[in-house]
């Protein structure tokens, strides 16, 4: 582990690449408001957050990244176009690995960018390739944008598709509502019971929690309308399948997802979207012939990533987290701007892993 001064220098050069990208530097408080930011965050994130209390501004949390105050911070008071960096202490607990330290650095590089937004997602990936092709990581990119279009264009129930929306993050979780709601998982016999009765709140005895009983009652009523809803068909839960599956070199990704979305044209906008970016990033010198595409790819990292994902790993080092993620989070930035929007993507590097991995020059 490379010592603090070291770490901080090397973030300071990655910082200034950025800025010489036209990048303006920006600084974010290390206490944030928590009440408002932990729901914007990953359940990961959420679970790994330090809170505390202050008895004049209330919850408040050690900054667990940047992306989120940036976000406000432009939403509030920057104009537009606009490129940020920013370089500073995360703080995350470890409680599955305590080898991983609980406090370290990042450097950022956030494009806020209305009108080209396959440019800008090839210009943020291409500074971090070139920055990092020293290291020999392997670069991998999905698009959290098809998945999300997919399941969008599901023949059902709203509340179903709302459902899956919010679980794509938590891949398990997923699949078991896909495989009930489809029928192919049988319904929990308590859920059955429960359903099946008269009165479900006979002898329920005294309520406890903060649920009340219109909230139960509304939770059940909901329960049963979902129980007589037609199942999602097997055709479409094999072509949500079948999207997850694809892994290959981006080419080949690109005409799998195209075939398809002959099948489900609900994500062919989402795949336009791709061939647009790896068209942008061919023109950036990016050899996309050799590049990684997974769809799975980014459902374990920040819940508010709704597009392009990416991240740089050390495939010898399969003890080390990635080295840099990234991706795109326009809805982010609609959930900030109190009306207002404005597509945005970015990523970060972690300069304490490069100098483990050897440094760059």
């Amino acid at each position: 582990m490379p010592d603090r001064a070291a770490t901080l220098a090397e973030a300071a050069r990655l910082r200034g690449i950025f800025e010489a990208a036209g990048a303006q530097p920006v600084e974010t408080s290390v206490l944030q408001p928590a009440e408002v930011l932990l729901d914007l965050y990953g359940e990961d994130i959420r679970a790994r957050a330090y809170v505390t209390s202050d008895a004049l501004r209330g919850e408040q949390m050690l900054r667990p990244d940047f992306t989120v105050p940036v976000v406000q911070m432009h939403m509030e008071h920057g104009a537009e176009p606009a490129r940020y960096t920013y370089s500073g202490e995360v703080f995350r607990r470890q409680e599955e690995d305590a080898r991983r330290p609980n406090e370290y650095v990042q450097v950022g590089f956030e494009i806020f960018e209305r009108d080209a937004p396959e440019a800008a997602d090839a210009e943020v990936f291409s500074n971090f390739f070139n920055i990092l092709r020293p290291l020999g990581l392997r670069a991998a990119t999905g698009d959290i944008g098809i998945l999300m279009a997919a399941v969008e264009g599901l023949r059902t129930t709203q509340r179903r598709k709302a459902a899956l929306r919010r679980h794509i993050w938590r891949p398990r979780r997923f699949r078991a509502l896909t495989e009930r709601f489809s029928g192919r998982a049988p319904m929990p016999g308590t859920r059955a019971a429960l359903l099946s009765a008269r009165d479900p709140m006979a002898g329920a005895g005294p309520l406890i929690g903060l649920r009340g009983e219109d909230e139960i009652i509304s939770r059940i009523k909901a329960l049963s309308e979902d129980a007589r809803t037609e199942p999602i068909s097997e055709t479409e839960v094999g072509l949500l399948d079948a999207i997850l599956a694809v892994r290959e070199t981006c080419p080949n990704a690109l005409e799998r997802l195209r075939d398809i979305a002959v099948d489900m044209a609900a994500i062919q906008g989402a795949v336009d979207r791709l061939a647009r970016r790896l068209d942008a990033l061919d023109r950036r010198g990016i050899d996309v012939s050799a590049l990684d595409f997974e769809a799975s790819y980014g459902r374990t990292q920040m819940e508010y990533y709704d597009g392009f994902v990416f991240g740089f790993h050390a495939e010898n080092r399969p003890d080390l987290p990635p080295v840099a993620t990234g991706g795109r989070y326009d809805a982010l930035t609609l959930q900030l701007g109190q009306g207002r929007e404005i597509p945005a993507v970015g990523g970060v590097i972690r300069p304490g892993l490069v100098l483990d991995l050897g440094g760059v020059s």
